[in-house]
């Protein structure tokens, strides 16, 4: 388990009326008469499951490589830096 969620829990899960709404939902049958409407989405989530859709290699595909041009710059403006000081050092300021 791990020590910290990544997501705070709501009001409502802390107070259980998510699962109360549930229960009650499932007791009064509407869970039961909305099953049809959830079966195209649970087939697609099969089907994208079965073929690697979510996995490390098929987002990769999706999404192409990993890009770190956030990192990049920060790198590049500390290097400047450093070669200007390194510079500035070596002439005896």
């Amino acid at each position: 388990m791990k020590l910290f969620r990544y997501r705070r829990p709501s009001l409502n899960a802390l107070l259980d009326i998510t699962k109360a709404k549930k229960r009650i939902k499932k007791e009064l049958g509407i869970t039961d008469a909305l099953k049809p409407f959830r079966a195209w989405t649970n087939a697609k989530r099969r089907f994208k499951r079965k073929i690697g859709y979510e996995s490390e290699a098929g987002r990769l595909i999706r999404n192409g490589l990993p890009r770190p041009g956030g990192c990049l710059v920060v790198v590049v403006v500390l290097g400047t830096a450093v070669a200007m000081a390194a510079t500035v050092l070596a002439k005896g300021w």
